[in-house]
């Protein structure tokens, strides 16, 4: 019987499937009519071979429709909308001789006119065709366009014989077709020799001096990329060695054929041409020679206003410089010089110019530079004059917000922000911040109900390496945008988990080797983290509270033990009291004040561990240094790949320096600072992302990080600040913060943290319609502890076989582009969960109920 009900479950649901399938089918059809075809794939075919390259593809005029995951979604939402709302709603209104009047006489004639341009007659219409998208019929003058363009393509590669053709091919289904490109190359063409006729002498003779490195070279096929890349390189070549104003449009090239070369007809000759500066007059285009020029008085007016008058401007001369200002010089005048580098004398150089446009902007106190350069009467050298704007000498914001969490029943918060600039005439930047939440707390159980969290920080920005006794410039010229950054910091928390106090301080640097390599020193990163309240540790961290209690429970009948319970009302049993009651039951397991199993006794030594690396204070004084280096030309550049490298180090300087002076120890023999153990530890960090364009805004993104701290010396743990955790909107989705790990650990602490991840991730993101964006992803990844003082084997990693528990979770996601920032909405399914028994990891939570929903803020990698 159960066989026979299965079978007609199934049928029902292949009859159903098929219904869906016919409809989806109908409905994809319904705007192509009967002498039309929809375009269904291109295909390209070059010498017989199936072309992939989405360059080459994007060449073809006419696309077919997108599609979601293979469903054409926009289309069919093109085809619901109706082909003429205005005729239909008339039709309707006078089907019935008196329906119209009706209506009239209910509403009122303007009403009824108006119901005819609502949105439940015309506008949803209009809106389905907005977000649709109209068939793609196969247009055949977008067709031979197409031949066309790849024909221009593959003659751009030296096949200027090639010969193209297109097949429709509607054998496959009704009323739909398929495009075939078909291209013959035939043989390419070869560069034989390699002529010029350059009019300028000095033209000539840096050529000369430089011919070598020339794309274009003798015996190779023809590409016009390389002449393009010879014709920039030419031009940079030029305008950095001395010709100012050199004009790219200025070189232009002759290929010539031997006609009496029958037999060798594959052969070319390339001519290159250079002519001379063309100037535009009001009548007439003049011509001249190029010249090379040296640069002779340099000028910059800083604070420059376009209304002044420069002949009633103060100057003073610094290294070569003349500095003009008006009143007061405001400046230094080797700030100002350091950010230049067009030096007297000198050959003119490009290069030299976009470094100073660089810096100056750079520096954050003045608004993107003018440079103008005027020829002598010997149209040998070059005067130069920098106008530079300056940016407001303060700055300031303020930002308000209003939050609500399962904790915080209402937090209202701010935050302000004052920057001043050129605090000490060299361009330094001096910023203070002020924030702050206040609110009401969501646990009614608790004696005070109120909340707080403020925080400032002061922060001093150098446009140089500030280090004393020693002269970086030669390591780190200004070109390289070095910076120096001093920032102190301190915030409060009242009633939020322990009260904790953060006290921070940094120095740093960072500079960029070019565009697309910057490096980031820390000399000194200190953190003081002083918990007020730790006997609230159980109130905070009710997962462990809970452990705690259900061992207690077994105990709750010793007399010694009875004064550490309370009897709640209700079935449930007694009830440790925080903190008497939990730190007089640890310590009475701990120090054998009452017998114990081995297993309690291990269970509650790990716990009291637990608890007090979460609320011991800590201070940590370390140094990194992080590299990050990308190939991403832009923010619309989707085919990209970034690598991000970090090294830190903490406690090694203290350590040194207790060697010649003794530190004070606390009870387990730790050396201490102000009574508060400094951390010591080494961490590394390798991250790697990479994003595919596959086609039409679909990109393929891939991310890989693993990250490693290792306590030694003066620490046998890494502080909670430190370490790492699993899951979350930006990590591993089908996991909420912290609940992932470690290991193969189910969830056993609130916030569930160890010392080594690795974390892989794989997304496809597509568009789905207007600014609305899906994708599929898939996070793999998992925490767990290694050298350590962990010792649960579920939590700590053994080798290769732990790579077994490492977690996978799978789903999709919308995003929504509001331009200046994504809303990211993503739904997590638990794929494969090593906290669970090897049966039964795979798929056993794929499941609606253990969905996980994360909220993000733009892409996660």
């Amino acid at each position: 019987m159960k066989t026979l009900r299965s079978y007609e479950k199934n049928i029902a649901k292949i009859g159903l499937f098929l219904f869906i399938v016919a409809f989806t089918s109908c409905n994809t059809l319904r705007r192509v009519e009967d002498d039309e075809l929809l375009l269904t794939k291109n295909n390209i075919y070059v010498n017989s071979e199936k072309i992939k390259s989405e360059d080459i593809r994007s060449l073809v005029l006419q696309e077919p429709n997108s599609s979601l995951l293979g469903y054409p979604l926009r289309l069919n939402l093109y085809n619901l909308a109706k082909k003429d709302p205005d005729s239909s709603f008339q039709a309707w209104l006078y089907k019935k001789p008196k329906r119209e009047q009706r209506l009239v006489n209910t509403l009122s004639q303007k009403q009824v006119n108006r119901l005819g341009e609502s949105f439940l007659v015309k506008g949803y219409s209009d809106w389905l065709k907005k977000v649709g998208e109209p068939p793609s019929i196969i247009d055949t003058v977008q067709t031979k366009k197409s031949l066309e363009r790849l024909s221009v393509y593959y003659g751009s590669k030296g096949y200027f014989n090639n010969s193209t053709s297109y097949e429709i091919d509607s054998t496959k289904k009704k009323k739909r077709a398929e495009i075939n490109y078909t291209i013959a190359l035939g043989k390419p063409f070869i560069v034989d020799s390699i002529t010029r006729n350059i009019s300028s002498e000095a033209i000539d003779s840096i050529y000369q001096l430089n011919e070598d490195k020339s794309f274009i070279e003798n015996s190779k096929q023809f590409d016009l990329v390389d002449f393009n890349n010879e014709r920039k390189r030419l031009s940079e070549l030029f305008r950095n060695t001395g010709v100012y104003n050199f004009q790219e449009s200025s070189i232009a090239y002759d290929i010539l054929r031997d006609t009496a070369r029958v037999n060798d007809d594959q052969k070319m000759n390339v001519k290159l041409n250079i002519g001379n500066l063309r100037k535009r007059g009001d009548t007439s285009i003049t011509t001249s020679e190029y010249k090379v020029f040296r640069l002779d008085k340099i000028n910059i007016y800083p604070d420059y206003s376009f209304n002044g008058d420069i002949s009633t401007l103060k100057s003073v001369e610094y290294e070569n410089y003349t500095i003009y200002y008006k009143d007061k010089l405001r400046y230094k005048p080797k700030a100002l010089a350091d950010a230049i580098f067009l030096e007297k004398d000198s050959l003119y150089r490009d290069i030299d110019k976009i470094r100073t446009y660089r810096r100056i902007t750079n520096l954050n106190t003045f608004k993107y530079p003018n440079i103008l350069f005027t020829e002598d009467s010997t149209q040998s050298k070059l005067a130069t004059d920098i106008f530079l704007a300056t940016r407001p000498k303060f700055s300031w914001a303020i930002d308000f917000d209003i939050t609500h969490s399962n904790i915080r029943s209402l937090g209202i918060g701010f935050s302000t922000a004052l920057i001043s600039r050129n605090i000490f005439r060299g361009a330094e930047t001096l910023s203070l911040s002020l924030g702050g939440t206040f609110g009401l707390l969501s646990d009614e159980t608790s004696t005070e109900n109120f909340f707080s969290e403020i925080g400032a920080d002061v922060g001093i920005t150098f446009p140089r390496i500030w280090f004393p006794f020693f002269n970086w410039k030669k390591i780190i010229p200004s070109y390289k945008l070095p910076q120096s950054r001093v920032s102190i910091g301190t915030s409060f928390q009242k009633n939020i988990g322990l009260d904790k106090q953060t006290f921070n301080t940094i120095l740093g640097y960072n500079w960029a080797t070019n565009t697309f390599n910057k490096n980031s020193v820390e000399l000194l990163n200190i953190q003081f983290v002083n918990n007020l309240n730790p006997d609230r540790f159980y109130n905070v961290y009710q997962s462990t509270y809970n452990r705690l209690n259900d061992i207690a429970v077994d105990y709750a009948d010793d007399p010694a033990l009875e004064d550490f319970y309370v009897m709640p009302e209700g079935p449930d049993g007694p009830e440790l009291i925080i903190p008497e009651g939990t730190t007089g039951f640890t310590n009475a397991i701990l120090n054998v004040e009452v017998p114990s199993t081995p297993e309690d006794f291990e269970d509650v030594a790990s716990i009291e561990e637990r608890r007090i690396r979460l609320t011991e204070n800590n201070l940590i004084f370390a140094s990194n240094y992080t590299f990050n280096k990308t190939n991403r030309s832009g923010i619309n550049d989707n085919s990209f790949y970034s690598f991000r490298f970090k090294i830190e180090s903490a406690g090694a300087l203290l350590s040194a320096i207790s060697n010649v002076i003794e530190f004070d120890k606390n009870d387990n023999g730790d050396r201490t600072v102000f009574g508060v153990p400094f951390s010591q530890y080494i961490k590394t960090e390798f991250d790697y992302i990479k994003h595919w364009d596959l086609s039409r805004s679909n990109v393929l993104a891939f991310r890989s990080f693993f990250g490693i701290a290792i306590p030694y010396g003066n620490s046998n743990s890494v502080p909670f600040v430190r370490s790492y955790f699993g899951g979350g909107s930006n990590d591993n989705r089908a996991w909420f913060p912290y609940s992932l790990g470690p290991g193969s650990t189910d969830n056993i602490n609130d916030f569930n943290e160890a010392n080594m991840k690795i974390a892989l991730n794989l997304e496809y993101r597509f568009p789905v319609f207007g600014n609305l964006k899906g994708a599929v992803f898939a996070d793999a990844g998992n925490i767990w502890n290694v050298w350590d003082n962990v010792e649960a084997p579920a939590a700590v990693f053994e080798g290769f076989e732990s790579l077994s528990e490492i977690a996978l979770g799978t789903g999709m996601g919308l995003r929504y582009d509001f331009t200046y920032f994504v809303f990211r909405l993503d739904m997590g399914f638990k794929t494969y969960n090593p906290a669970l028994l090897a049966s039964e990891r795979w798929f056993s939570q794929y499941n609606f109920r253990n969905a996980v929903f994360q909220i993000g803020i733009n892409y996660p990698f």
